[in-house]
């Protein structure tokens, strides 16, 4: 089976959880561009009971500008998604992207190396939640 994520669980709580993963991203160079929670967008779109997830939209912007130096429609598939979720009370699964995976639709042999140096950066994130935490 082939991975398109790095993942770790975590007995923080939710929102310890969302803190430590963006401290952890921010230690990495990466900032967040967006952040969607989407327990409380399915409760107001459909009235649905949901857990606790949510979606930290995670960039890194010398990598992002190398990236679209190296393909203009890389856009696409940015920024790198980072997800935290809780579906059983206590257990906080936080998994990030991994580049090399959806590069690979791409057949440009720069983004490569782009990809596998965000990959990396996004592995110790996962790691550093796992180590630290």
């Amino acid at each position: 089976m082939t991975y398109y994520h790095h993942t770790v669980l975590s007995d923080l709580t939710f929102e310890e959880a969302v803190k430590t993963t963006t401290e952890a991203l921010k230690k990495e160079g990466f900032g967040i561009l967006s952040e969607i929670d989407i327990k409380a967008t399915l409760k107001k779109k459909l009235n649905v009971d949901f857990h606790n997830y949510k979606i930290l939209g995670a960039c890194n912007p010398d990598f992002a500008h190398k990236a679209l130096l190296a393909e203009d429609k890389i856009g696409t598939m940015l920024p790198c998604n980072v997800i935290l979720q809780e579906k059983e009370k206590g257990f906080i699964e936080v998994a990030a992207v991994d580049p090399m995976a959806s590069m690979q639709a791409v057949i440009n042999k720069d983004l490569m190396g782009i990809a596998d140096d965000v990959s990396e950066k996004l592995k110790r994130v996962i790691d550093d939640i796992h180590h630290n935490h």
